[in-house]
């Protein structure tokens, strides 16, 4: 028999909030691993405040928050809000009742500024690498770097002469026609008047130059987690310059030899010998059509732990492939380094945290 449709536009709940999220919801033991992150990071929180005025949103909320737009690829932090306000598994998780009410997404924004200057996201990151070591997931040995174009957000009509007049085109303000075809442009005499950080850059012959920059990764070769991140301006030594600084703060804390695991790019005479000062065996990729030969030779190659790392870095793929299709980081919404950067490291400290959620489960 065919239901009757009920109108009714008000009614009691007798049903918690608790109560309405599924036991086996997989938001749940995010919950349960996050929890114990952010209540270690209380102290760090309470000196990015003073002792009195008005209160203002708990960081713990925007970091749950920041959390689910990432893992939801919402685009926005003004649908952010508006899922938060009818989104009764969101509220849960956030911290929220059912009564609550929802922040403007631009208090959500300036409020998590402060997050940003107090750089929450390498410690928030530090803390999920202290849960990782918990469960015996990391290696102290092994590693692969790597480093990925992210492009601004900017577009090729902002690329403008740094010497030349503020435009005068008042066809459509907003959106105004340009013509630079046939015009020489490059990073030196020109800007992005929306992101003047950004730089043009491609990464491949025949591929197509964007304002970019670039996000770098060091991972773990046991289970493939990140341990430290680097974002930087789109230069080509970039990679190598971001693998020589992240591995000097992995060297502070190791004595013993390292690998690290790396694709052609990183397959420069000058770029071995820094790795090789820090007692660290470089495992990359042979650049046999580079001028002068490949650097890697057969003191490297002929060892089984080279061909390991040759395997194993295909993993930092994984990374860069979640943080730009779930992450939303294939374009950036976040101009500058320092916004940027923040954003790349907090989504790979989510990455780490899933990886770490799925690891668990299948060996528990």
């Amino acid at each position: 028999m065919r239901g009757t449709e009920n109108k009714q536009h008000s009614m009691f709940s007798y049903v918690s909030q608790e109560d309405r999220i599924p036991q086996n919801h997989p938001m749940r033991n995010l919950r349960e691993m996050i929890d114990p992150i952010l209540k270690a990071m209380s102290p760090q929180f309470n000196r990015m405040y003073a002792a009195v005025g008005r209160p203002s949103i708990p960081p713990e909320y925007l970091l749950r928050a920041s959390l689910i737009q990432i893992l939801y690829t919402i685009r926005s932090e003004r649908l952010l809000m508006e899922e938060l306000d009818y989104n009764l598994l969101f509220r849960w998780f956030v911290g929220l009742s059912m009564d609550d009410q929802v922040w403007d997404h631009s208090v959500f924004s300036k409020n998590r500024d402060r997050l940003l200057e107090a750089d929450i996201a390498v410690k928030f990151l530090r803390h999920v690498l202290s849960l990782a070591r918990d469960h015996d997931l990391l290696s102290d040995e092994h590693f692969t770097v790597d480093g990925t174009l992210i492009e601004a957000w900017a577009s090729q009509k902002s690329f403008v002469r740094k010497d030349a007049p503020p435009s005068q085109n008042s066809d459509d303000p907003g959106n105004p026609t340009v013509d630079f075809h046939g015009e020489e442009r490059t990073n030196q005499t020109h800007q992005s008047t929306t992101d003047p950080e950004a730089r043009l850059y491609k990464k491949g012959k025949g591929r197509e130059s964007k304002l970019s920059f670039m996000g770098h990764v060091l991972m773990d070769n046991r289970h493939g987690l990140v341990v430290s991140t680097c974002y930087t301006k789109a230069t080509g030594t970039a990679e190598r310059t971001a693998a020589v600084a992240m591995m000097k703060k992995i060297k502070e804390k190791r004595k013993s030899r390292l690998t690290l695991g790396a694709d052609k790019n990183y397959d420069t005479h000058d770029h071995l010998a820094q790795i090789r000062k820090m007692n660290i065996t470089l495992h990359a990729a042979q650049n046999t059509k580079r001028r002068g030969g490949s650097a890697i030779d057969e003191r490297t190659t002929r060892h089984g732990g080279y061909r390991i790392s040759q395997r194993k870095r295909k993993l930092v793929e994984e990374v860069f492939g979640w943080i730009k299709t779930i992450g939303l980081l294939r374009k950036i919404r976040y101009k500058g380094l320092q916004l940027g950067g923040w954003m790349f490291t907090f989504t790979t400290a989510v990455y780490n945290l899933i990886r770490i959620r799925n690891i668990t489960a299948a060996t528990g």
